[in-house]
């Protein structure tokens, strides 16, 4: 690894698996210290093993409890510089099935979560002068193929609210978006079984490339995103998705 994030101080939203887990192996060998946040505790004391990120359980959908992490957080680090929102939940329910508790819970903890992390963080962020924040929509923000309408209406908030606070908070701290496909998670696995051969395959045919993605493409995008690379970088909303929507 080059050290691209060497002395940046970076939180992790979902950081016990999936993307969020992947993101924060390849930042700590890049240099960054880590604080990784989850509501899974014992999944994250896992990746806290593999990146030597300080751990803190958390709901993100609680307005107090996200305050008091952030702070704790931002305590343990030494400051803030870095975020990267990667807490998620997946429902494929149509609109036909989906409760009304279900849909608010999925806007609760995909969109209305993601607010109340990088409020809590501004403070932290604006006085680091090079802060960058990356959200984690989803390629059906771009182009909604799959079932799942409260899903695919969270994360087109996500994306639409990236792009608006990039314009508010520039140019002391950049604001970018990844937008991915499916990728090989313990979320897209909730949707389509592993070893459902047929489904995978058919999941697989709806990208170019045939295949999905995997967690180490997703998360070697947001590193450049969160690098100094990117630093021309902002309100970008960025698909890794092996070619489903060709953004």
């Amino acid at each position: 690894m080059t050290g691209r994030l060497t002395g940046r101080k970076i939180i992790i939203t979902g950081a016990g698996s999936g993307i969020g887990r992947e993101s924060a192996r390849i930042f700590a060998r890049e240099g960054a210290e880590l604080a990784l946040l989850d509501r899974d505790l014992e999944a994250l004391r896992a990746t806290a093993a593999e990146t030597g990120g300080s751990v803190f359980k958390l709901d993100v959908t609680d307005p107090d409890q996200v305050q008091s992490v952030i702070a704790s957080a931002a305590d343990a680090l030494g400051g803030i510089d870095g975020l990267l929102n990667s807490a998620g939940i997946l429902t494929m329910k149509t609109v036909d099935d989906i409760s009304p508790q279900e849909f608010r819970q999925v806007v609760d903890v995909n969109l209305t979560g993601t607010f109340l992390i990088c409020q809590a963080a501004l403070p932290w962020l604006r006085r680091a002068g090079n802060g960058a924040i990356v959200n984690i929509a989803s390629a059906q923000a771009l182009l909604p193929s799959l079932t799942g309408s409260a899903y695919a209406a969270s994360k087109a908030g996500v994306m639409m609210f990236s792009k608006s606070i990039a314009k508010e908070l520039a140019p002391e701290i950049r604001v970018n978006i990844i937008c991915p496909g499916a990728t090989a998670t313990p979320m897209t696995d909730s949707g389509v079984a592993p070893d459902d051969i047929a489904g995978r395959e058919a999941l697989a045919n709806v990208y170019a490339m045939k295949r999905i993605c995997e967690p180490e493409e997703i998360a070697n995008g947001i590193l450049f995103l969160m690098s100094d690379e990117a630093s021309g970088v902002t309100g970008v909303a960025l698909a890794i998705d092996n070619g489903r929507t060709f953004h």
